[in-house]
């Protein structure tokens, strides 16, 4: 398979026209426990001239022994970054779309605090669907590029910096937990997983209002 690497051509037109990019890109979603995370980054037109890290790749392209060191340089490469987050509870009570909205404008208001500033800025969001501008509280220019993790770094950038940040978390959570493994599996739905499940119940960071006794087995 032909891995691609991704580039900076659409934020460097889109640099012409706005003065900053926030970048955005979503880990977490389709897991049956832990919180859904947003990563954003940031770039602006000097930052895009800059070389891409070496190894940036969209998270999942990234092997797992690699992605902590891939974040770290993806961090110091661009002007400002952060993780927005939603948890499982807030899954359960507004559905995953809302959660997503609520971990992206968190994830904005993260780079917010660090100086970004939205005017003149325009949002980045990896996918086919707008699930921010409902839920921000003040209104955005938003972009969805599909595919955008692969091919754009500044998204590539966000993805990566939030898969370990989440990945993380996983594995503290897995402290309190042992038996659901998420050291391993990251609360996606491994064999182990639903396994444990059916053996101990849930636990207060499962998505409860998921059909989790169902749920494909996705690895």
């Amino acid at each position: 398979m032909t891995v691609v690497s991704p580039r900076l051509t659409l934020e460097r037109k889109l640099l012409a026209e706005y003065e900053l990019i926030i970048a955005l890109d979503e880990v977490g979603r389709g897991a049956l426990a832990g919180p859904v995370a947003v990563g954003a980054s940031v770039m602006d037109a000097a930052g895009a001239r800059r070389r891409v890290p070496e190894g940036l790749r969209d998270s999942k392209l990234v092997p797992e022994k690699r992605r902590g060191d891939v974040a770290a340089r993806a961090a110091s490469w661009v002007q400002a970054s952060g993780v927005g987050w939603a948890s499982a509870a807030e899954v359960d009570d507004g559905g995953i779309m809302y959660a997503l909205g609520l971990a992206a404008s968190r994830a904005v208001d993260a780079v917010v605090a660090q100086g970004a500033a939205l005017e003149g800025a325009l949002v980045l969001l990896d996918g086919n669907y707008d699930y921010l501008s409902r839920v921000h509280a003040i209104p955005l220019e938003v972009r969805s590029v599909i595919k955008g993790d692969r091919d754009c770094a500044s998204v590539s950038a966000a993805s990566v910096i939030a898969k370990v940040a989440r990945d993380t978390h996983m594995a503290h959570l897995h402290d309190d937990h042992p038996a659901y493994q998420w050291d391993r599996n990251k609360g996606y739905a491994s064999v182990e997983h639903r396994a444990a499940i059916r053996a101990e119940g849930l636990s207060p960071f499962h998505r409860a209002s998921w059909a989790i006794a169902d749920a494909p087995t996705l690895f």
